[in-house]
C-alpha cells in the first residue's frame, strides 16, 4: 500500500464528519488553480489536460489562471495570499524550491507560506536545438559545435533561476562548453525565439516541446533523465550519449496556501487520484511523457523540503545568483 493509500484510507472517518461542510463550502464557486507559469509550458499542458475530470471528479467547476512573472514569484504570491479554504490552489515545479537559493529576497517563505497538497509525478527534460541554427543530430556533436566558436552561441531559459535555467546551465558544466545565458519570461517567448532563432539551444519540459520537435521546428538530441522515456524512446537519455552526470528531470506537485485544513486537502488529493485515473487522462500522461504518482500532504512536505536541500546545493556549485 502506497503512502498516498494509507493516507488517503486513514482520513476517510475525518471526511465522512467533513464532507457536507465542505461540500457546502466550496462547490458552490469554481476552485481556482493559479498557474505561476505561461502558457506552454509543461505544468500548464499537464493541467488543462486534467482539468475537465478534476472538475467532474470534485463536482465543481475548475478555472486555471496563468499568472507568470519574475519566473514564476508572481503566480505564487497571489496563490500565499488567497484565504485558506480550499477554493484556491496553484500547480508548481520545481522552481518553487529554487528560488530561496536564487533570490536575495523573496516575499514569501516556500515552505512555511504555503501547504504542500500532492506531488503529482515527473515530466522529462530534453535539450533542444534549432536545427537551422545548429545542424547537428546528437549531444557529442553538439558539444563539438560548441567548442569550436566558444561564448558564440546563447541558450535559452524561462527565466532566471528557474529549473530550466538550472538544467541548460548543467548541461553546460558537464560539456565543458561556454554558452551565453538568455533568460526569458516564461516558457512561450522562450520557445518562440528558440524556433526563430534568435537563440541556439535550450532544455524543455518534453510536453511543452512536442508539437515543435514534430513539426521540425526543433530538434530534440537528448533527455535529461536517467532512462528513455517512453513516449520518445528513440531518442538516448544524454548520459547514454557521453555525459554521465546529467541527469535532471522536472517534477510538479499541487500547494493550497498557508493554514490550509486537511479535509480540504484530502478532498483535492482524493479528486486528483480520480481525475490521473481517468482512462483519457492516463492515456494523455503517457503521450507526453510524465510519470504519475501521486503523494500524500505529509509526503509532499517531506519531498519539498529535501529538494530545496539538494537545490541549495546544485544552485551553489553552478553559481547562479539574481538579486
Amino acid at each position: 500500500m502506497t503512502g498516498l493509500h494509507k493516507f488517503l484510507n486513514s482520513t476517510m472517518l475525518v471526511m465522512a464528519c467533513a464532507t457536507s461542510a465542505a461540500h457546502a463550502q466550496n462547490t458552490d464557486k469554481p476552485l481556482r488553480i493559479i498557474l505561476p507559469v505561461s502558457a506552454g509550458s509543461g505544468v500548464d499542458a499537464i493541467t488543462r489536460t486534467v482539468g475537465p475530470a478534476l472538475s467532474k471528479a470534485l463536482g465543481q467547476p475548475v478555472v486555471i489562471e496563468n499568472q507568470p512573472g519574475a519566473g514564476g514569484i508572481t503566480g505564487t504570491l497571489a496563490l500565499v495570499k488567497s484565504p485558506p479554504d480550499g477554493t484556491t490552489i496553484s500547480v508548481i515545479s520545481n522552481n518553487h524550491v529554487i528560488f530561496p537559493s536564487v533570490y536575495a529576497r523573496l516575499p514569501f517563505d516556500a515552505i512555511e507560506d504555503i501547504t504542500p497538497i500532492t506531488v503529482l509525478g515527473t515530466t522529462p527534460l530534453v535539450v533542444v536545438v534549432n536545427p537551422a541554427k545548429v545542424p547537428v543530430n546528437n549531444i557529442q556533436e553538439l558539444v563539438a559545435f560548441l567548442k569550436a566558436k566558444p561564448d558564440a552561441y546563447n541558450y535559452a531559459s524561462s527565466g532566471n533561476g528557474t529549473i530550466l535555467h538550472l538544467a541548460a546551465e548543467m548541461f553546460v558544466a558537464e560539456a565543458d562548453v561556454q554558452v551565453r545565458h538568455i533568460p526569458y519570461k516564461g516558457v512561450a517567448p522562450m520557445v518562440t525565439d528558440l524556433i526563430g532563432g534568435q537563440v541556439e539551444m535550450g532544455v524543455l519540459a518534453l510536453p511543452a516541446a512536442q508539437g515543435h520537435i514534430r513539426a521540425g521546428n526543433l530538434r530534440a538530441l537528448g533527455v535529461g533523465g536517467a532512462k528513455r522515456t517512453s513516449a520518445a524512446p528513440e531518442l538516448p537519455t544524454v548520459v547514454e550519449q557521453g555525459l554521465p552526470n546529467y541527469i535532471v528531470e522536472a517534477w510538479f506537485a499541487v500547494i493550497g496556501p498557508a493554514k490550509l485544513p486537511i479535509t480540504q486537502s484530502t478532498r483535492i488529493v482524493t479528486a486528483l487520484s480520480a481525475a490521473f485515473a481517468s482512462p483519457e487522462v492516463r492515456d494523455a500522461m503517457t503521450k507526453q511523457g510524465n510519470d504519475i504518482s501521486l503523494q500524500s500532504p505529509d509526503a509532499a512536505n517531506r519531498f519539498l523540503r529535501a529538494e530545496m536541500a539538494k537545490y541549495a546545493r546544485l544552485v551553489k556549485q553552478a553559481g547562479i545568483k539574481v538579486d
